[in-house]
């Protein structure tokens, strides 16, 4: 469990980095997407690991970047438009 809980870590990190690079101007600041993505993933491993048990290394880590991924794409801003108030908010 060990292994699987630096792996998944470490996976969370990778996935950040990847997140901050690509889509750098629709995510905040650093110091929020590393946590957010290590976070994730270490839940996301506890997670499949709980479903799964012991003995299934390959599909925890794929479960730990799934859920750090999706734990990711809620920090996601809308790009392109300004968001403005309605008419009727006014």
């Amino acid at each position: 469990m060990i292994w699987e809980s630096f792996g998944a870590a470490v996976l969370g990190l990778a996935l950040s980095w990847v997140a901050l690079r690509s889509l750098a101007d629709r995510l905040p600041a650093g110091r929020a997407v590393y946590p957010t993505g290590t976070l994730g993933a270490l839940f996301g491993a506890y997670l499949t690991h709980a479903a799964l048990g012991p003995g299934h290394v390959l599909a925890t880590l794929i479960g730990a970047v799934s859920v750090g991924a999706v734990t990711l794409s809620l920090l996601i801003r809308p790009g392109g438009r300004r968001l403005t108030r309605s008419a009727a908010a006014q």
